[in-house]
């Protein structure tokens, strides 16, 4: 492997504080998205709910070892991962095993730090790390603040989305200032969006000129065929890649290499 090649992985949160924003619709489809671009994607699933393992096709009812595991130090990440059936990327699962690793990491040492120091193992076998979080602060998603580089925003434009995005926006330069320097907002996307509500053009608008190019130029549109695909265990870029909301996370997952990927060809294992 060249010395690019070997660079670590970028790592980027996938949260919001408000639930039902599309967190995980956004994880899967754009590590999908990714790997068609040709890049090495791992997903981490920090939510008990386990929706980004059950979207990507891995049954977490028979997880053998999970994300629990490695965050309570009972496996290395590469004995936990798996691969994504057809998704093309690599999943670190979660199940309701995790629910209890709240109460069980509040004893361990560097316990918002366990899972920065399990993906340091496999960081350089990656282009890109996404965790999906749950959408309350709890130390899962600490785990995932204190070990990303950045966090991606999924939100839809409606207006107790700019509520929420402001305490999300507090949570992150309280973490930045007290437990991961590198840790900024890496964007926002505009996810749902249906252009013929006007209350929605404007939010949009409101968004741009706030935040400026840290609004992400790609827009999801509201999408059937995106909500029907984890009911087959596939992302909705593998599940109809002709559909709008399908053709919108390729595009976006080109606007994230663009912005922050590698070039072509580090992105080939070894």
């Amino acid at each position: 492997m060249s010395a690019a090649a070997a660079r670590d992985a970028r790592i980027f949160c996938v949260a919001n504080q408000k639930g039902g924003v599309g967190k995980t619709t956004t994880t899967v489809n754009l590590a999908a998205g990714l790997a068609q671009v040709g890049r090495r994607v791992l997903v981490v699933d920090l939510d008990p709910q386990g929706n980004a393992t059950m979207g990507s096709g891995i049954d977490k009812r028979t997880l053998d070892l999970s994300v629990y595991d490695v965050l309570l130090g009972n496996c290395t990440l590469a004995e936990a991962r798996q691969p994504s059936p057809k998704g093309g990327y690599d999943v670190l699962g979660a199940n309701r095993e995790l629910a209890g690793a709240e109460v069980e990491l509040v004893d361990l040492e560097r316990r918002e730090r366990r899972l920065k120091e399990a993906l340091a193992a496999v960081a350089d076998g990656y282009d890109f790390v996404l965790i999906d979080c749950p959408p309350s602060l709890s130390l899962l998603t600490l785990n995932g603040l204190c070990a990303a580089h950045g966090v991606i925003v999924p939100m839809q434009c409606e207006y107790f989305a700019l509520e929420g995005l402001s305490d999300l926006v507090n949570t992150i330069r309280q973490v930045h200032a007290n437990l991961n320097p590198e840790l900024q907002i890496i964007g926002l996307l505009r996810v749902m969006y249906d252009p013929r509500v006007t209350l929605q053009q404007q939010v949009s608008e409101q968004l741009k000129s706030h935040f400026g190019d840290k609004v992400f130029n790609t827009v999801i549109p509201r999408n059937v065929r995106l909500a029907e695909a984890p009911s087959y265990g596939q992302p909705g870029v593998v599940f109809d890649p002709a559909a709008k909301g399908a053709q919108a996370f390729i595009e976006f997952a080109r606007e994230m290499v663009a912005r922050l990927g590698r070039p072509a060809g580090v992105a080939a294992p070894a």
